[in-house]
């Protein structure tokens, strides 16, 4: 199987043409659980699959380090636009992925014939409890809200943007200790289907700090649609103003919602870092 290793902010993946490669549905999880490991296979968080589309320019899947398939992923979505784009699948901009969580709309900035960052369409975000999922007692939406882990209540704001997302703000995120903390999270029993969880800190209204446990992958460098679930929390808490810049483990995302609570935008960078194969 050939592939392409890439990464947007240091959140990293296998890539693989699917219009070349034809791997069974059957292989998958396995696929992506060995070609993930760092030690005995390519490494990454997770193994994306560009594949042929009936309704968009083409179609992600994007598969976790434990094998589970995620309804959406930002930064691996900026990847397999580039990679489409700059092999030769798809050179239209704006381009239309299918995933999961629907059509995104991505807008490639180039230099040089080489992609050099991309701009999504997200989509609004899913704030009512019964969409994210959430399975906490209350209706309606999300917002500060108490939830009890480890016996240490937090307030959490819950947003989908296509799969769930946690939010809670801390006074030091860089002390917070989220690999202890963060499966806790993760498999709490208020998230039917687990969540990714965001510990973010209030830089000013323009910024945040962000670190993220990833469901299914763990703590990673970078994750856009926690980005965005992490912009929409500040500012349905009145945190921040609607354009932020998002500070990463593995670099910066400008996230953007309107003020007509439509789709979010988020841009940032994807980069390949090399090519090779491995025995499937």
């Amino acid at each position: 199987m050939n592939f392409a290793k890439m990464h947007g902010l240091g959140n990293d993946f296998v890539v693989v043409d699917g219009f070349k490669e034809h791997l069974d549905d059957s292989i998958l999880s396995d696929l992506a659980i060995r070609t993930c490991d760092r030690h005995f296979g390519i490494g990454g968080d997770g193994l994306i699959l560009v594949l042929p589309s009936e309704v968009a320019d083409h179609r992600m899947r994007m598969l976790n380090p434990d094998g589970s398939e995620p309804q959406m992923c930002g930064n691996g979505i900026r990847c397999a636009a580039k990679f489409a784009y700059e092999h030769g699948i798809c050179t239209a901009n704006p381009a239309r992925i299918e995933t999961l969580a629907g059509i995104m709309v991505v807008s490639l900035s180039i230099e040089g014939g080489n992609v050099v960052a991309a701009r999504v369409e997200m989509g609004r975000p899913r704030l009512d409890r019964g969409e994210i999922p959430f399975g906490g007692p209350g209706n309606g939406r999300v917002v500060a809200e108490n939830m009890t882990v480890e016996g240490r209540d937090y307030a959490v704001t819950c947003v989908s943007m296509g799969n769930p997302h946690c939010v809670t703000f801390v006074d030091d995120v860089e002390a917070f200790p989220i690999h202890s903390i963060g499966p806790s999270f993760e498999h709490h029993p208020f998230f039917p289907e687990r969540t990714n969880t965001e510990f973010a800190q209030i830089i000013n209204r323009s910024e945040l700090r962000m670190r993220v446990w990833e469901r299914g992958a763990g703590m990673t460098l970078a994750c856009g649609t926690g980005a965005c679930a992490t912009a929409v929390a500040a500012i349905l808490n009145g945190h921040t103003d609607r354009r932020v810049t998002v500070h990463l483990d593995g670099g910066d995302l400008l996230i953007e919602w309107p003020a007509d609570d439509t789709s979010v935008m988020m841009t940032g960078p994807a980069v390949e870092v090399f090519t090779g194969e491995i025995p499937v």
